[in-house]
């Protein structure tokens, strides 16, 4: 695949500009000059990737005479309200576990507000297309199925979701491009004149990116996909391909070998780092597609993430299933 700092920063033309904000923001800077990025970060936030259902007629853009409303009725608030007092016999059926029911509230950490990106709170990251949703292709669509098919079920651990057997987190918490989740939002940023890096709280995921670097070889496919980045003025671009083969369709922007993500990290604030990303691949969409996040200043630091130390959920899911064909098998 052919890539240079020339083409990135062609590629990257499309995506949403923030030189308002440079021009009315001076970040403060490192003893290179450049922005400093460094710190501790939050994505934590009622915001998903893509638009829910819900919020069709109200668009990207939250009125706001209509916040207040929609953030004490959104779901995940109304949980936190009312889950940490029930109790055995009044706990709810099961039937929406696949939402995040595994856990009560208290072990939640998904957010209270609305995502806030450039002073506008947002219904979904996804700013194009307009209705807020990755636009998979029919080939696309798929493409997924049949990755869903292979890797799937109890036959071994390697049909279990990559987040579930502790190798990258889950709902691509480390992308690209970088999404929250239901707990484990935080990240911390390490930067130097010629790599910086990405600690993500969830699984630890760590993004080392080398600055006006060069891709390895296409063969070489690691988690978190192959990034290099380099400074455009005030703004990080970052260019990632090359996603690991069994991360590659189930990320939130499944990639093939055609496929790129572009990311731009530029200091909005004091508060916030505006994060944008452009995801394009023929293979699975039908255009290319772009969204805009905050990562939020925080005093907080991340918490250990053990992941399955002590845990028996994936032996005991396959444990299960062998038990269950051998009664099959019996009757």
């Amino acid at each position: 695949m052919i890539s240079s700092k020339n083409i990135i920063a062609l590629a990257v033309i499309t995506l949403s500009s923030s030189a308002i904000a440079q021009d009315a923001y001076d970040p403060p800077r490192n003893a290179s000059g450049k922005p400093d990025l460094q710190g501790f970060w939050t994505n934590a936030s009622l915001t998903t990737m893509q638009r829910s259902g819900n919020y069709e007629e109200v668009g990207l853009i939250i009125p706001d005479d209509s916040l207040a409303e929609m953030t004490a009725n959104h779901h995940q608030n109304v949980r936190q309200a009312t889950d940490d007092n029930q109790v055995q016999g009044e706990l709810p059926s099961g039937e929406d576990l696949g939402r995040g029911r595994g856990y009560n509230a208290f072990w939640v950490d998904p957010g209270t507000q609305f995502g806030n990106v450039k002073g506008e709170y947002r219904t979904s990251w996804i700013t194009y297309p307009e209705n807020g949703r990755v636009p998979y292709s029919e080939q696309g669509g798929e493409l997924r199925r049949q990755n869903f098919a292979k890797f799937s079920g109890n036959d071994g651990p390697e049909g279990r979701a990559l987040g579930e057997r502790c190798l990258i987190g889950f709902g691509s918490t480390g992308g690209p491009p970088m999404n929250n989740v239901l707990y484990n939002n935080m990240y911390q940023i390490v930067q130097t004149d010629d790599y910086v890096m990405i600690m993500v709280e969830m699984v630890h995921d760590a993004r080392i990116i080398p600055i006006d670097g060069e891709h390895r070889p296409d063969s070489h496919k690691p988690w978190l996909g192959d990034s290099v980045a380099f400074w455009d003025g005030d703004t990080l671009v970052v260019e990632t391909i090359n996603l690991h083969p069994q991360q590659a369709p189930r990320n939130s922007a499944a990639l093939s070998d055609e496929g790129k993500v572009i990311e731009r990290f530029t200091r909005f604030s004091d508060e916030q780092v505006l994060y944008e990303f452009e995801v394009s691949d023929p293979n699975y969409y039908s255009e290319t597609w772009r969204g805009e996040m905050s990562f939020n200043a925080t005093d907080a630091q991340p918490y250990e993430y053990a992941c399955h130390e002590g845990n028996y959920g994936l032996p005991g899911i396959l444990g299960g299933a062998r038990r269950l064909e051998q009664l099959e098998a019996e009757n």
